[in-house]
């Protein structure tokens, strides 16, 4: 009997793996372990979406138009260069789509978002990992890796899960440095943490090879609802725009979407909140000896002295109700990322560490 198989390539994939919410036996955990937003979503956008329940009936917009409006008149960007998709994800995965296939390789980097790969498989095309340099891109080791065959560079700036960010000479260069053929993808998800940078914006204004993504899932609390925008030269936008489907989002998702990226106010007041609690995190976690990176996002990398010592440090934390995310799966199995939370949570992390390493030392 003939069996039915998939295209070559899929079952490579490697499925990707969301961060815990759920400790056996616990009813209140701190989860720490997905990078949302300690304050939720801002009232105006809740507001929004219950009004939307009311038109559950309706199909939505085709043309997202409003939230495109809404986002360039923010951001200062041209609505028509602007495409929405279900989260950031949805747009990353139209540019692989239409841009690279068998035959193909899309650079990817060596602790960078695991999406990366598994959106390359998807298509037939082949990931091809560069090395990073002390959890930060490597700029020369990206050119040099670009061959013939390359069609995509993904790059996550601030990275997720080192939270380390380039320069913009080092930005410069990679976009410079890339011929034509190669589109880069400049992945901002955690833009709105990294003070004013522009996300990427700059570039995909000079160079006609490059697209930015947003997201609503980070600052805007908006993770359940998958939403997220990219940004990139006309005709671009035009070939992607091709590829998404007319009622990708929802009527009570445009409507959120719209209402949070206009509450700025709200948007100051998480990243204040986050740099706040990053910036003491970071310094607690290097007093006590853990390695940690400046974060550029809304979670830090914590480093410890082997792996044996990180699943300590991780059944230490879930021992106090705490999740976090073991990072081994990107190249780091003696590091957690921590999501930053608010002053409270913050505390329970610090307190949970601070318990654990003096019993490690004193068990020295």
């Amino acid at each position: 009997m003939t069996q039915i198989t998939p295209k070559p390539g899929i079952m490579d994939i490697k499925l990707y793996v969301s961060g815990e919410s759920k400790l056996a036996g616990r009813d209140q955990v701190l989860k720490l372990s997905s990078n949302e937003n300690p304050s939720g979503s801002s009232p105006a956008t809740r507001a929004a979406f219950a009004e939307a329940a009311t038109d559950l009936h309706r199909y939505p917009s085709t043309d997202h138009a409003s939230l495109r409006r809404a986002i360039g008149e923010v951001h200062g960007l041209d609505p028509e260069r602007i495409i929405c998709g279900v989260g950031s994800d949805e747009v990353l995965q139209f540019v692989v789509q239409a841009f690279a296939g068998v035959g193909d390789e899309v650079i990817t980097t060596e602790h960078g978002f695991s999406m990366y790969p598994i959106l390359a498989r998807m298509y037939g095309a082949t990931p091809v990992t560069v090395p990073e340099r002390e959890r930060r891109i490597d700029v020369d080791a990206v050119l040099a890796a670009v061959t013939p065959r390359t069609k995509i560079v993904f790059i996550a700036n601030p990275g997720n899960p080192t939270g380390t960010m380039l320069t913009a000479d080092e930005l410069e260069k990679l976009a410079s440095g890339l011929p034509g053929h190669v589109l880069l993808v400049h992945d901002g998800a955690y833009t709105e943490f990294a003070g004013d940078f522009d996300g990427g914006v700059s570039l995909v204004d000079r160079f006609p090879n490059v697209v930015m993504t947003r997201t609503f899932s980070k600052i805007y609390g908006l993770g359940g609802l998958r939403i997220g925008w990219g940004y990139a030269q006309r005709p671009l936008i035009e070939v992607l725009t091709r590829l998404r489907q007319p009622f990708n989002l929802s009527n009570a998702q445009l409507a959120a979407a719209e209402a949070a990226v206009r509450d700025q106010d709200f948007v100051d007041m998480c990243a204040a909140l986050n740099e706040q609690m990053r910036d003491w995190l970071h310094q607690v976690l290097n007093q006590m000896g853990i390695g940690c990176d400046v974060s550029y996002a809304n979670f830090v990398l914590a480093r410890f002295a082997n792996p044996d010592e990180a699943e300590a440090a991780d059944a230490a934390l879930r021992d106090a109700g705490i999740l976090v995310r073991r990072v081994g799966g990107y190249g780091l199995p003696a590091a957690l990322r921590i999501t930053v939370g608010d002053e409270e949570g913050t505390s329970r992390v610090v307190e949970a560490l601070r318990r654990f390493m003096t019993s490690r030392r004193a068990a020295e």
